[in-house]
């Protein structure tokens, strides 16, 4: 999508925007984030993510809803359970990549990461 205008990208369609806020307004929530950065690690049942995340089942379970109804995970039965994976490895690379640079950040820096900090 790089123009030939010196090598400047082009604006995204409306529709293409509207879709990347939603999926980010759902990784906006710090549970629904800590969900998609274990799957990402590997596939769980609720009961494996409720342990992980330190969630409620019901809780887990609500959220994964709403990340499945969004396309970010998916689930497939095994048994009498359901077992959850990421759907989108672009969403993998993308949460890796964000909380893996704050992560970073954090380390290195005697101040607490703050979202000022992206750019500057």
């Amino acid at each position: 999508m790089v123009a030939s205008n010196g090598g400047r990208f082009e604006d995204p369609p409306a529709e293409v925007l509207a879709e990347a806020a939603a999926a980010f307004g759902l990784l906006a929530s710090p549970a629904r984030l800590h969900i998609v950065w274990a799957l990402a690690q590997g596939e769980s049942d609720v009961t494996g993510l409720a342990e992980r995340v330190g969630g409620a089942l019901p809780a887990v379970s609500q959220h994964l809803t709403k990340l499945k109804l969004a396309g970010l995970v998916r689930s497939r039965r095994e048994g009498r359970r359901h077992v959850y994976l990421v759907d989108d490895p672009d969403v993998v690379t993308v949460v890796r990549l964000m909380v893996g640079q704050l992560s970073d950040r954090a380390e290195h820096a005697s101040r607490p990461v703050r979202l000022g900090g992206f750019g500057a």
